[in-house]
């Protein structure tokens, strides 16, 4: 139905949207976790695993196997199955409902001490009822759990939170299901080792399904896929739960990558991008099923008719095994340190975690180029191998090589595997026998904008500044942006003083000496790339000739 050449149902939909109902398929961010999760790693140069060819030619055994799109529409006009998973698009005033499970132990919202579940998952009302909120497209007051999976994939718009249900019915008066899952999409916490989700491996569910408006909006697909094989052996990391121990089957958890020899030049426009990121970004393994499924959204805008043949005619034999619990090196960044001119640099590596963090210290000057220091216990070099074992703190002493005179700013940057890493540089310049300034910078994650504290006073001789460094391989430019106290922007353009930053180069400077009227000024500035690239900060601050440091905070000012 039409109204005033408005159509009528987009129109009660965008309606229901801002009320905060909730939304089947409603609009979700590309990707959903952040750029550093599993599911978002570019694993298009990870080495190969030595038993790839073993993997692949199982995975074939008794024919050769295609992939298969796991997702479409309805499965017939106006029927009520479907294809793919639905998802649930939600608010944070959802009320929370009650679920017991048969598999409570490995689940959330339930009271692990007494085994009682508590309200914890928005599950709509409309679900009980409505077709095409749960997989398979019945509605929850349907009982199919001897029949089929059962998943409800609701994610919380408001928060960023996920929350994932395997085998669902509503009884009558109470929601039951297998097993369920909380995932806060802010940060990239994996579930607790042995323990399951809505999904056999422990992972996620929607981060990895193959989405209608990734595939066909203006940018590449970021994520990897998630798929299922016939049968699994354990797992490995990101996975955290077992589902199978067949000797030749691969393992959950693990990745599979399209080969980037094979030839997709051929293919529709959107086939290619789906390709694209399955070279870039692979298969996840979560679950047994049938060989080479790739798991999809449901959304009845899919083409099948172009889906079905474009996958059938790619064979497990075009794919390949990275290495089995491959991780990328972990890095930490220190976004400024100095030494010479009487400047001297301590590094505090702190491994928070439960395992062993090896890896390689480096130091890089302003230019981008290494920066040869003398570290305490080491000969001169720009990197050094060190390991911090579980729980312990690593520190060293950083001083200028042999004949550096002046003071040379850089920064360093630590790349490792194992344990959690944290820390900080400190530096301290000592004029005579005096000690002039002293200065910690916290070790700092890549963000693609940070809102640093301004607080200048020329008459009383206080000045802020920031460090910023590239840790990336292409040239970097940033604006920025001065806010006064009631954050209304007074200056924003790309200063010469800054632009561009070469990979690996680094620039420290006071915001005045960019902007001479902020000699006297308090506010804020907000530093942001021009094209999303990330870069590590830190600001600085000189109070009457003492020197100090402090972090940044992410994001820009509102």
């Amino acid at each position: 139905m039409k109204l005033a050449g408005i159509n009528f149902s987009i129109l009660v939909l965008c309606v229901a949207a801002f009320a905060g109902a909730p939304v089947q398929g409603g609009p979700l961010p590309s990707p959903l976790y952040p750029p550093d999760n599993w599911w978002n790693l570019d694993i298009s140069a990870a080495p190969l695993d030595p038993g790839s060819a073993g993997f692949i030619g199982f995975i074939n055994s008794g024919g050769t196997k295609y992939l298969h799109p796991d997702f479409g529409g309805d499965a017939a006009p106006g029927s009520v199955e479907c294809y793919g998973f639905p998802y649930i698009v939600v608010d944070a005033s959802q009320p929370k409902r009650t679920v017991t499970f048969s598999y409570g132990g490995e689940s959330d919202g339930v009271d692990h001490a007494t085994g009682q579940s508590y309200p914890f998952y928005p599950i709509p009302e409309e679900a009980i009822t409505q077709p095409h909120w749960i997989e398979g497209g019945q509605p929850g007051n349907v009982d199919l759990r001897n029949k089929a999976d059962r998943h409800m994939l609701i994610y919380d718009r408001d928060n960023a939170h996920l929350y994932e249900l395997y085998n669902v019915f509503f009884d009558g008066v109470r929601w039951l299901a297998g097993s369920g899952a909380f995932f806060d999409l802010n940060i990239n916490g994996r579930r607790p080792q042995g323990w399951t989700s809505a999904d056999a491996a422990g992972l996620a569910m929607l981060p990895g399904l193959v989405r209608y408006d990734e595939v066909f909006g203006p940018d590449e697909i970021r994520h990897a896929f998630r798929a299922t094989v016939r049968a699994t052996n354990g797992y490995v990391y990101p996975a955290s739960h077992r589902a199978g121990s067949n000797p030749l089957a691969l393992p959950m958890g693990a990745r599979i990558r399209m080969k980037a020899g094979f030839d997709i030049s051929g293919y529709r426009p959107e086939i290619q991008k789906i390709f694209r990121a399955m070279k870039r970004y692979g298969l996840i393994v979560a679950d047994n099923g049938s060989d080479m499924y790739v798991s999809g959204t449901y959304d009845t805008r899919w083409n099948n008719d172009i889906l079905n043949p474009a996958f059938h005619s790619v064979g497990a034999q075009n794919f390949e095994i990275v290495q089995l619990g491959w991780q990328p090196p972990q890095v930490t960044y220190f976004p400024h340190l100095a030494v010479g001119g009487g400047y001297t640099s301590v590094v505090t590596l702190i491994n928070t975690g439960a395992d062993a963090a090896s890896g390689t210290l480096a130091f890089v000057d302003q230019s981008g180029n290494p920066l040869r220091v003398a570290l305490s216990g080491s000969a001169e070099g720009s990197s050094f191998p060190a390991t911090i074992a579980a729980g312990a703190v690593l520190t060293l002493n950083v001083n200028p090589a042999a004949g550096t005179n002046s003071t040379i700013s850089g920064w360093a940057s630590f790349a490792g595997t194992g344990g959690s890493l944290s820390g900080v540089v400190s530096f301290q310049a000592s004029r005579g026998e005096v000690l002039s300034s002293i200065a910690g910078v916290l070790a700092a994650q890549p963000a693609d904008s940070v809102t640093i504290p301004v607080d200048n006073d020329e008459i009383q001789e206080r000045y802020t500044g920031f460090a910023v460094a590239n840790p990336g391989s292409q040239e970097l430019r940033v604006r920025l942006s001065l806010l006064n106290s009631q954050g209304n922007v007074v200056q924003d353009f790309a200063p010469s003083g800054l632009n561009p930053l070469a990979p690996q180069g680094q620039v420290a400077v006071f915001v005045h000496q960019l902007i001479p009227s902020a000699a006297r000024f308090r506010g804020s500035a907000v530093l942001a790339s021009d094209n999303q690239a990330r870069f590590v900060a830190t600001a600085l601050v000189q109070d009457r000739g003492l020197f100090t440091a402090i972090p940044v905070l992410p994001g820009k000012s509102q």
